[in-house]
């Protein structure tokens, strides 16, 4: 893909999110919190455990927390124009591992919209059904940046079409399963396990085509999501806490986590093999 294409992708996501700004703008301002009245309650609500003012007269219980969750809704319509692209491209010599099988980066973009509405549903309402969304969202997003990397490991294999179609299947069923799994193993285990084993298999594959592959993308990758972490942990700790303030450590979190993500994805994408 050109430099001059990105760009006009880009652009067009900004366009994109703009607008979706504008739409949730206006489902905050003409709607109000009693639109939630009757669903129960998370116990990170009950706990407090965010900073942000828990607003519940507002249809944005927690305003910065929801609106930042457009980051993941950004790098999802980006890597899902992407993914069209490599589709109008199948059949081209020049075309990478991962621009041969869009459907697994279109994937990837559902997954990342797909998280953005969930975790939007939780923050806005606070509910116990939209953290169980949240979750599974983040769930999805980092099970398919596994498979991506587990895809890229095992190079040497092959798939036909229907393989590539099993694999997204098999993908698809993962996720829904940790709607059960999530309820059995605490996010505190199982999310740093996925993250840890996804990182692992991006060096083993950095170190399989060294010459082909962009070490920054990898590293700036580890370096957001850690930085990401220490915020949300600060975040949670209550310290340097303003509820009323714009800036919120679980918005930051939000954006750095979306970009690691997608820095994640573009070590495996914007390669030469």
């Amino acid at each position: 893909m050109s430099k001059q294409t990105f760009f006009k992708l880009l652009l067009r996501s900004i366009y994109i999110t703009i607008a979706m700004i504008l739409v949730w703008w206006g489902l905050n301002t003409y709607l109000d919190g009693h639109i939630w009245n009757g669903m129960m309650i998370s116990p990170s609500a009950l706990a407090v455990e965010y900073c942000e003012f828990n607003n519940v007269d507002k249809f944005f219980h927690q305003s910065m927390n929801t609106y930042s969750n457009l980051a993941y809704f950004f790098f999802g319509v980006l890597i899902l124009h992407i993914a069209f692209e490599d589709y109008k491209n199948q059949g081209l010599s020049t075309q990478n591992r991962l621009e041969r099988f869009p459907l697994l980066s279109a994937l990837m973009g559902f997954c990342f919209i797909y998280l953005c509405f969930g975790s939007a549903f939780f923050h806005a309402s606070l509910t116990w059904v939209g953290q169980r969304v949240d979750m599974n969202g983040t769930y999805g997003v980092t099970i398919v940046l596994l498979g991506i990397a587990l895809y890229h490991v095992l190079c040497k294999w092959d798939f036909s079409k229907k393989g590539e179609n099993i694999i997204i299947l098999a993908l698809l069923t993962v996720i829904l399963a940790f709607y059960k799994i999530a309820l059995m193993i605490s996010s505190g285990k199982l999310v740093p396990i996925l993250i840890l084993l996804s990182t692992l298999l991006i060096f083993i594959n950095y170190f399989q085509f060294r010459k082909e592959r962009a070490l920054i993308l990898a590293l700036l990758s580890i370096i957001f999501i850690i930085i990401a972490i220490k915020i949300r942990t600060l975040d949670v700790q209550k310290i340097g806490c303003d509820p009323y303030s714009l800036y919120q450590g679980h918005s930051a979190w939000h954006l750095l986590t979306a970009m690691s993500s997608f820095c994640n994805y573009a070590f495996f994408r914007f390669t030469k093999f």
